[in-house]
């Protein structure tokens, strides 16, 4: 019986504890950071640690100042809804319940996108998202918190849910979204500053990470973090992400067609085609459907019910109100396979060259780069 096992580096830290973490340095108490005037998290989007290992000459300086054991262990599932909200709020999805990238709403009985659901099913975020955030619990011990972003996610609900108790400042431009953060991190003591750069993570999906254009995005992100390689001694900075990505081929995508076994009682899909979350109709035993995925899938996919999920501990404790939003059934694929729903008539998603969500080491394996007052002596 296949069984869905995250494979990541065991000295690698957990994505959960470095925001944290930063909070300690600013009080003094740091456990693996140094002390800190002001810290900034710079967290580049769908950047991996594998891959930035293997375009190190496309990223000179990042690649220079990454120590060997400079990398961290994102979570389960390796998708950026996920992922961020973890890192923001330093707890695992199960509990913060953005598990997924679409997950089920129980109390609707919709599937909702962790990214724009919350604007196109009138989803409250911070009914929906309970846990506080590292920005919020900041602010409490007497911090001053910022998050710098472009200027459309000001007032996304995603951007609710997980950045609420920051101080939002709108930068479009990548370079000077760098420089607005370090300039933030200068001028005010204490002061935690938390700078998104999503660029790569576009590009990976739109042309894959083995594209001239990939490398180009990459090289402008380098160059742009070039002030954050020279940050003063009395600013703290790291550097990572939220997970990694691989490009999948159109030959490894298994298309999900009316017929396929597969689908008889499967009420909804959620998740995305490498982390799918299967709901089941009233009545049908998700142990029988898992077994049904794992016969038709072989190789492709690892399987696992929703109980075997959360016995193996892949989202963490996980709370009750966010139980029920896990899939019955989940699909994690294997190698280079993605799996997709075909019976939607819009296929844009099959277009996806680089993707993640899965439990490869190239997918959940992340950098953790430490500048300025944090840099490696």
């Amino acid at each position: 019986m296949s069984s869905i096992v995250a494979a990541v580096p065991a000295h690698a830290r957990i994505l959960t504890g470095v925001a944290p973490e930063l909070v300690r340095s600013l009080q003094g108490s740091g456990e693996w950071l140094p002390s800190a005037r002001s810290a900034v998290l710079f967290v580049i989007d769908g950047l991996g640690a594998i891959q930035l290992r293997q375009h190190a000459g496309h990223a000179r300086r990042l690649a220079q100042a990454m120590a060997k054991r400079d990398s961290a262990r994102t979570v389960f599932p390796s998708t950026t809804a996920a992922a961020l909200t973890s890192l923001l709020t330093g707890t695992d999805p199960g509990m913060h319940g953005l598990a997924g990238y679409r997950l089920m709403d129980p109390e609707r009985g919709i599937v909702v996108g962790q990214i724009d659901g919350y604007e196109k099913h009138g989803v409250d975020p911070v009914a929906w998202q309970r846990e506080p955030t590292v920005f919020e619990r900041a602010a409490a011990k007497g911090l001053t918190p910022f998050a710098v972003s472009m200027r459309k996610y000001a007032d996304k609900g995603l951007t609710q849910a997980i950045m609420r108790g920051a101080d939002f400042v709108g930068e479009d431009d990548m370079a000077q979204r760098v420089r607005v953060a370090l300039t933030l991190a200068e001028q005010h003591e204490g002061a935690l500053v938390y700078c998104y750069l999503p660029e790569l993570d576009q590009t990976g999906h739109r042309h894959g990470v083995d594209s001239a254009q990939w490398r180009g995005t990459l090289e402008q992100i380098d160059a742009a973090l070039a002030p954050a390689v020279q940050a003063p001694a009395t600013v703290g900075a790291v550097v990572t992400s939220d997970h990694g990505m691989i490009d999948v081929p159109k030959h490894r995508h298994v298309l999900l067609r009316d017929g396929d076994p597969r689908l008889t009682g499967v009420a909804a899909l959620g998740g995305e085609p490498r982390l799918l979350h299967v709901y089941a109709d009233d009545g049908v035993d998700p142990a029988q459907l898992a077994d049904v995925w794992r016969r038709e899938s072989g190789a492709a996919a690892d399987v696992a019910t929703r109980d075997e999920a959360i016995g193996a501990g892949l989202f963490g404790e996980v709370a009750e109100h966010v139980r029920a939003r896990i899939g019955d059934v989940l699909v994690a694929a294997r190698g280079l396979w993605a799996f997709y729903d075909d019976r939607l008539a819009n296929k844009q998603a099959q277009n996806m060259i680089g993707q993640h969500g899965s439990v490869t080491p190239e997918e959940m394996t992340v950098p953790l780069i430490r500048l300025g007052a944090y840099a490696r002596r």
